[in-house]
């Protein structure tokens, strides 16, 4: 039962919720993990849109009952939301709002509909509460953590996390700053943080061997490189579909090829750190 965040200090776009998705995909159909999703951004589907097309799902909902977002409101975050209000909630409740990519091995809980900031206030304790309850259900959780969260309950979800995948640019000033970052947060210290670089391109001068360097660490930042394929999967729904059939490829110069390696490669490095957390518990 480990929880494992994705989590950015960059103010640019990093691909975060895309390298997770990536990450639990690959994780999903290669292990064999209980594997729960969870998107703490409010009003965003950037997740469910990797799995599931949801301009057709929309539709489909609109026809029955007239309101897209209706459904939204008793499923995902804010269906969970309200049974931990009644105190009614189980760990194995959780499965209930989620929606099931693979049976037993891979679930996402969508983000929640909250449309006022006095209800998307409200759900941010709720948050740390669904990762403790969930976690004693699923073998892994991962947490796609939004900037948008108050300081104080991100700190929390972090310190609660047994593995902390901090996501980064190769955009020179984000790299140095996050040097300086380190130098202040004794966190970003700890053996438990792993460097993901997204949308990674392996021909910058920033590639992960010199960012190593940067770092003076000897192992080498994990990277989701930019791939086409990859990125237009993630529009239309079809993640699934991709992984599935890059396992059938075998040229080991394919830049497909070379992607799902280095996806791969991310995997193997974050359950290599949650059985080291395990080992010391």
């Amino acid at each position: 039962m480990s929880v494992v965040t994705f989590w950015s200090n960059e103010k640019n776009e990093t691909a975060q919720t895309l390298s997770l998705a990536a990450v639990a995909t690959q994780m999903a159909i290669e292990h064999n993990y209980k594997i729960l999703v969870i998107s703490t951004k409010p009003n965003d589907n950037t997740m469910e849109a990797c799995f599931w097309d949801l301009t057709r799902e929309n539709n489909l909902i609109k026809d029955i009952n007239g309101n897209p977002n209706k459904i939204g409101l008793d499923s995902g975050i804010d269906g969970l939301a309200k049974t931990l209000a009644s105190n009614r909630t189980t760990p194995s409740i959780v499965t209930n709002y989620t929606k099931i990519v693979f049976r037993e091995r891979l679930e996402i809980l969508p983000a929640s509909y909250a449309k006022s900031e006095k209800e998307q206030e409200e759900l941010k304790s709720d948050f740390i509460n669904i990762i403790k309850i969930a976690n004693k259900y699923y073998d892994i959780i991962f947490v796609d953590l939004t900037k948008g969260l108050q300081e104080n309950f991100q700190r929390e979800i972090l310190e609660s996390s047994d593995v902390i995948v901090s996501n980064l640019t190769q955009r020179p000033r984000t790299l140095f700053d996050y040097a300086q970052l380190r130098e202040k947060e004794d966190f970003l210290k700890k053996k438990n943080v792993i460097l993901l670089i997204g949308r990674y391109d392996r021909f910058s001068k920033y590639n992960s061997r010199n960012i190593a360097k940067l770092y003076k660490q000897r192992r080498e930042p994990c990277v989701v490189p930019y791939n086409t394929l990859f990125f237009e999967a993630c529009g239309e729904g079809k993640i699934v579909d991709l992984f599935l059939r890059l396992r059938t490829l075998q040229s080991p110069d394919d830049k497909n090829v070379l992607f799902a390696k280095d996806v791969n490669n991310t995997v193997e490095t974050i359950i290599y750190k949650i059985q080291e957390a395990q080992m010391k518990i």
